[in-house]
């Protein structure tokens, strides 16, 4: 890595929009983020306060069945143990890293540890009451409080994460990074990474030996110089993290370099990308053979406590909503059948787990002689084809139009969902002839239960592309946590009221 500053001087002129950096901000990285904990404990430690007091109000004041309203607490003493309880769920919080920063801004993992935070804060306070028979308080009080405390610190730090988006437009809570690697692979992490409001991250540009500083890469970013240029790189836009695509590290040397030299450095991150593990989204597991570690590769993406957790979701959610909602299946059926002949229910082939076909279930939308329609106008079928959906489909019913934009023709895929065939959140379900579309990711697609929504349908339906659509389902998959489908299916409300790319 031998270069002369003023050769990268020379590089960055090159790489022209490449190397424009957002408007710096005023703080230093390390004061934005003590500023930013400072504020989100004084944000937990408000929302504690909160909710505990709202569970006194609710178990001593509010006249429910469960409670026995015919004690005299002493508010007093119940202040007393809300500041102490608060204390144990901060400190508990700071144990368990929900302070560093590595867990702040990440997603819905944030929102799962403080559900894990706050579960271990119950069962201390409940191990130390049992030590101390002198402890009194209402266990109703403590049950409540908990639910409280996890719901309103949860709507604490999704606000703070909703300011911390908007400060990021401005430049704060970013790290500046150059991404090694304008292969293939290196372009799709780029993509993914350069919205910074999500990302956290302020790409610079590539770093690769085979392309000239200054070639045009992705959008506005373009190669900065090469890996034996790095370090002068490094220094030049101040990067803190250095993005390794894998499949683009020429040599094992190579690699070795990059983290000898900033493998253990306080200034910069080193990351590297998944590679072929991205593409085996089920896991990996390592056994030992004859004292010799091996990697294997787990069958089923989702097992155990996570399989349950999300058939419970599926069926506490489907059965309930099915009860409320069977007299608009008839009010649809009665519509149908008014506006065209035909069936109520249409039955598409699609793929399930493992590749078992399976017929899913939608409300008919369509004239039954739909395939003649559209054999007069090739140009639609040529669209089709090339897309599996049709923006003007002339073979749409008028109801089906309407069914269509308010996502109602797919209410009775909730019965595939009780056949155990889908889940309410999953990737897109396919046709068999649409798995060649997804490459090497076929064996990641069919290793979990297509899904009513997902982070397709709230991300542009229809309006993405298909290869967008296939990098959505395979983050889906890689990424998936039960939080993430709570998360999926609240905003799935607004993306169907919205009705952007449904038809």
């Amino acid at each position: 890595m031998s270069s002369s500053a003023s050769s990268v001087d020379a590089l960055s002129r090159a790489a022209g929009p490449a190397a424009a950096v957002r408007a710096k901000p005023r703080l230093s990285p390390l004061l934005q983020w003590r500023l930013f904990v400072l504020n989100l404990i004084g944000v937990d430690a408000l929302m504690l306060g909160a909710a505990l007091y709202l569970a006194y109000s609710v178990r001593f004041t509010v006249p429910l069945p469960l409670f026995q309203l015919d004690v005299e607490p002493s508010f007093q003493h119940y202040q007393v143990l809300a500041v102490i309880f608060t204390l144990v769920w901060l400190s508990i919080f700071a144990a368990g890293g929900l302070y560093r920063r590595q867990h702040l801004l990440g997603g819905t993992d944030e929102y799962a540890l403080v559900f894990r935070s706050i579960m271990y804060g119950l069962v201390v306070i409940i191990f130390v009451e049992f030590l101390r028979p002198d402890l009194v308080f209402a266990r109703a009080w403590l049950l409540l409080a908990g639910a409280f405390c996890f719901g309103l610190v949860a709507l604490g730090r999704f606000g703070l994460r909703r300011l911390a988006y908007v400060l990021r437009r401005r430049g704060y809570f970013l790290s500046t990074a150059v991404i090694v690697g304008a292969n293939d692979e290196g372009r799709r992490l780029a993509e993914q990474l350069l919205d910074g409001r999500y990302s956290g991250l302020n790409i610079m540009g590539f770093v690769d030996e085979k392309v000239p500083a200054g070639t045009p890469i992705v959008r506005h970013l373009a190669a900065l110089g090469s890996v034996d240029q790095l370090e002068e790189i490094i220094h030049q836009y101040n990067v803190t993290e250095v993005i390794l695509a894998a499949s683009a590290i020429s040599t094992r040397n190579n690699l070795l370099e990059v983290f000898r030299r900033y493998g253990v450095s306080d200034q910069v991150t080193v990351r590297l990308s998944s590679g072929l593990y991205e593409i085996i989204t089920t896991g990996l597991t390592i056994a030992h053979f004859a004292y010799t570690p091996l990697v294997s590769i787990n069958k089923a993406r989702l097992t155990g406590a996570d399989r349950l957790l999300k058939l419970a979701l599926d069926y506490g959610l489907a059965i309930p909503g099915l009860l409320l909602t069977w007299p608009i299946y008839l009010l649809i059926a009665l519509a149908i059948k008014l506006d065209s002949p035909g069936p109520v229910f249409h039955r598409r082939r699609v793929m399930g787990v493992n590749g078992k076909q399976y017929d899913a279930f939608k409300f008919r939308t369509m004239h039954i002689d739909g395939e003649a329609i559209l054999a007069a106008h090739p140009e639609l079928q040529a669209e089709l084809a090339r897309n599996h959906k049709l923006k003007n489909d002339p073979r749409i019913t008028r109801a089906g139009r309407l069914l269509r934009k308010l996502s109602l023709d797919e209410l009775p895929q909730v019965f595939n969902v009780l056949r155990g065939e889908m889940s309410l959140v999953g990737p897109r379900m396919i046709a068999p002839d649409e798995v060649a579309m997804y490459n090497r990711w076929d064996i990641n697609l069919l290793t979990v239960k297509p899904g009513i929504t997902g982070l397709w349908q709230v991300s542009g339906r229809s309006d993405i592309s298909y290869e967008e659509r296939v990098r959505l389902d395979m983050f889906y998959i890689r990424n998936w946590t039960i939080w993430s489908d709570v998360q999926l299916l609240l905003q799935t409300i607004p993306a169907v009221i919205r009705g952007h790319g449904a038809y």
